[in-house]
């Protein structure tokens, strides 16, 4: 099994809605990139521009996504897994919805989500964003928010995370079902749930941070302790 790591940038945080505007890839195995941007047939905000420091002009003679699939499958042939961070909630939903708008079907590859390892594994770490692990490991600053850059980052910060275990292994780890009894993320990670201040919860009921799909079970969890109410 070959990793190929992988990563997005978009012209939103909506998948469905927004377009992906730069693909990148890293095969470790043979050292090999591959890496384009993306015209996604629509202006891209500003709001992204900021964050991402991509540009309409820079994309006005890029290819649309359909035209990438075939050479982006070339690179990911074989027995591989696409690793990436926050995968399961943010590239590979981007994935599908372009690889469905261009009428393909998106390859039934394993995925590794490195957002969802550094959190079950590194609890004792405030935050587990990609720029905060690459601090936490001591790994020299990149052009942060570019594809490519995000992506070499990634393949070095998981490889010291999972030190010798091989991919499924960690893929086996991923799928194991772990109670939840600690504070996952915010200012009281780490804390038993029990520990964590009411108003909190209500707090992150109210704002909708406790509807996203990866919350579910934390959802659950508050509820079965009695803190917040089932729906």
């Amino acid at each position: 099994m070959r990793a190929i790591y992988y990563d997005t940038e978009t012209t939103g945080t909506k998948p469905g809605k927004d377009r992906i505007i730069e693909l990148a890839a890293y095969d470790p195995s043979n050292d090999k990139t591959f890496c384009t941007l993306i015209h996604p047939g629509c202006p891209i905000p500003a709001e992204s521009t900021a964050v991402c420091n991509i540009t309409d002009e820079m994309v006005k003679n890029a290819p649309p996504f359909a035209q990438i699939i075939d050479d982006f499958l070339a690179f990911c042939e074989g027995d591989v897994v696409l690793i990436a961070h926050n995968n399961d909630s943010f590239d590979k939903l981007f994935m599908e919805d372009e690889f469905k708008r261009s009428s393909r079907i998106l390859p039934s590859w394993p995925f590794i989500d490195t957002l969802k390892w550094s959190r079950k594994y590194r609890p004792d770490l405030p935050r587990h964003s990609l720029q905060f692990l690459r601090e936490a490991y001591k790994i020299e600053a990149n052009q942060a928010h570019r594809a490519l850059d995000d992506v070499i980052i990634l393949h070095r910060v998981f490889s010291q995370m999972i030190d010798d275990l091989d991919l499924a292994t960690v893929i086996h780890l991923l799928s194991q079902k772990q109670d939840l009894t600690r504070m996952p993320f915010g200012k009281h990670q780490g804390k038993t749930l029990s520990e964590v201040p009411r108003d909190y919860v209500e707090w992150l009921d109210t704002s909708g941070a406790l509807d996203k799909k990866e919350n579910a079970e934390l959802r659950g969890a508050f509820v079965t302790l009695g803190i917040l109410k089932g729906r």
